[in-house]
């Protein structure tokens, strides 16, 4: 399943992770495979199960950020994904705003070219996160700090002899934190950083990032072997350019998920998004 990211998200992104199990105690001796090659293993299948997965769902997200919110419903299928707009800062959507996202869905199903170039654009961020998630092993120290039955938390650190390469590696080799990965499927499971120090763009000049901005992302299995992204929570605050903002504050959650058949059709899709319920219960029999 491909999960569509912001540019943010992207930043935030760096791992696909999910639901936490808690807090260890004193657990079992740690795997005698070294943290970073345990890592390692994890994002090789991280990679090859997201490869993999061409399960479709219908799923809900909330987004907020200062000043406003926002409740949508997105359906996936092959030809892309399709969202409609059902609740805007706590409230619902009136009656011509609710005829306005049907007609923009309707206007999506009758010109794919349009719909094609948004899959082509949620395409090029998620290579990019892929390319991010690569990154963790060369870019961080890991050491085993714990476990709790088949989940083994980590902590991380910047790895002092990596160089990033792009501006999204380098904020994320400014932080430090706690992995926690399931060791029994090799998949990640949580993860929270904190900027250590702060960060300069072009020695200042095209922006900063101040210490202490956190972020922390969860994945949750949401079938039998299949994991997606439920929660987002970015809390950075500087001056960067290229993210067009001076504060970065945003909190997503994604619940409510139906499994829909792999045929399902973009018109389906639609019907599912401007039908209700009686169409969901149909196609999820």
């Amino acid at each position: 399943m491909t999960v569509h990211k912001s540019a943010l998200h992207l930043m935030a992104m760096l791992v696909l992770v999910g639901l936490a199990a808690g807090e260890s105690s004193s657990a079992p001796a740690p795997p005698s495979v070294p943290a970073n090659d345990l890592v390692r293993k994890v994002v090789e299948n991280e990679v090859r199960s997201q490869a993999a997965d061409h399960t479709h769902w219908m799923y809900r997200v909330q987004h907020e950020e200062p000043g406003k919110s926002e409740v949508k419903e997105v359906v996936q299928t092959d030809h892309g994904s399709l969202s409609r707009l059902i609740e805007r800062n706590g409230h619902a959507l009136s009656p011509e705003e609710q005829k306005k996202e049907d007609d923009r869905i309707h206007e999506l199903v009758s010109d794919p070219d349009k719909l094609k170039k948004m899959e082509a654009e949620r395409r090029h961020d998620s290579d990019q996160a892929e390319g991010m998630l690569k990154i963790l092993p060369q870019a961080m120290i890991f050491s085993y700090a714990g476990r709790q039955g088949d989940v083994l938390r980590l902590n991380f650190r910047p790895n002092p002899e990596y160089t990033p390469s792009t501006r999204e590696a380098t904020v994320f080799h400014h932080m430090a934190g706690t992995m926690w990965v399931n060791g029994r499927e090799n998949r990640l499971v949580r993860l929270d950083g904190r900027l250590i120090t702060p960060v300069k763009f072009g020695a200042g000049l095209l922006g900063h990032l101040d210490q202490g901005g956190t972020f922390s992302v969860r994945d949750t299995e949401i079938g039998p072997g299949i994991w997606d992204m439920t929660y987002l929570d970015v809390n950075m605050q500087g001056k960067a350019l290229f993210f067009h903002t001076i504060t970065v504050t945003e909190k997503e959650v994604h619940s409510q998920y139906h499994r829909l058949p792999q045929s399902i059709s973009l018109e389906q899709a639609a019907s599912l998004l401007t039908g209700g319920e009686t169409h969901l219960a149909q196609m999820t029999k």
